[in-house]
C-alpha cells in the first residue's frame, strides 16, 4: 500500500467537512484600503444622470484599463445611462457618443441641455406667459419637474419654464424628478 494515501479517503474528507463546520472557512481576506464593494446599480436604465466634475473621461469599456475615447469638461452635463456594469455606466450623450464612464464621476442631479437653439424662459408654463430670461442654445440647467408639454428648469439664478422640444436630457414620459 502507497504510504502517501489513506486506507479511508472518506474519513479524511468527513473530517475536512466537520472541521469547517465547526470552524468555519477561515479569516476573510483583507480588503485593500479604499476598496469599494461592487455598486451595479438597480435603478431602471435608461435613465439620466450628469457629470459630477469638470473633467471627466469617456473610456471605450468598463475599467481603466480601456483608452479614453473623449475628455468632457463640462459639469453638470447630462447624460443617458444606457447600461449599468459593476461600478461602470455606459453612457450616451447628446451627439449620440456611446461610452464608458466610471460611477464616483456622475451624479444623480438632473440637469438638461437647451436644445437646438436658445429657448425663452417663461414665467408660467404657457406660450403666452412672460418672459423671465432666456437660455442660449448649450447651455445646462437643472432640472425642477415637467408635466406633458413644459418643464420647470433652473439657470444662474433663473427659473422658469420651457418647451420640452427645447431641452435634452429627459425621456418623453419624465416628470424630471
Amino acid at each position: 500500500m502507497d504510504s502517501h494515501r489513506s486506507a479511508c479517503p472518506g474519513a479524511l474528507v468527513a473530517a475536512l467537512i466537520a472541521a469547517l463546520l465547526v470552524c468555519g472557512p477561515g479569516p476573510a481576506a483583507p480588503v485593500p484600503f479604499g476598496a469599494r464593494p461592487a455598486m451595479a446599480s438597480k435603478l431602471k436604465v435608461p435613465r439620466f444622470v450628469s457629470l459630477r466634475f469638470g473633467r471627466v473621461n469617456l473610456r471605450t469599456g468598463p475599467g481603466k484599463d480601456h483608452p479614453i475615447e473623449w475628455v468632457y469638461r463640462r459639469r453638470g452635463l447630462p447624460v443617458e445611462v444606457i447600461r449599468d456594469y459593476d461600478t461602470w455606466r455606459q453612457v450616451r450623450d447628446r451627439w449620440g457618443t456611446v461610452g464608458w464612464i466610471h460611477v464616483s464621476n456622475l451624479t444623480g442631479r438632473r440637469t438638461v441641455l437647451i436644445d437646438p437653439k436658445s429657448a425663452l424662459l417663461r414665467r408660467t408654463p404657457q406660450e403666452a406667459a412672460a418672459a423671465v430670461a432666456r437660455a442660449e442654445a448649450g447651455a445646462i440647467a437643472e432640472l425642477r419637474k415637467c408635466d406633458a408639454a413644459w418643464c420647470r428648469i433652473s439657470a444662474e439664478g433663473h427659473t422658469g419654464w420651457v418647451r420640452r422640444s427645447q431641452i435634452w436630457g429627459l425621456h418623453d414620459k419624465d416628470d424630471g424628478r
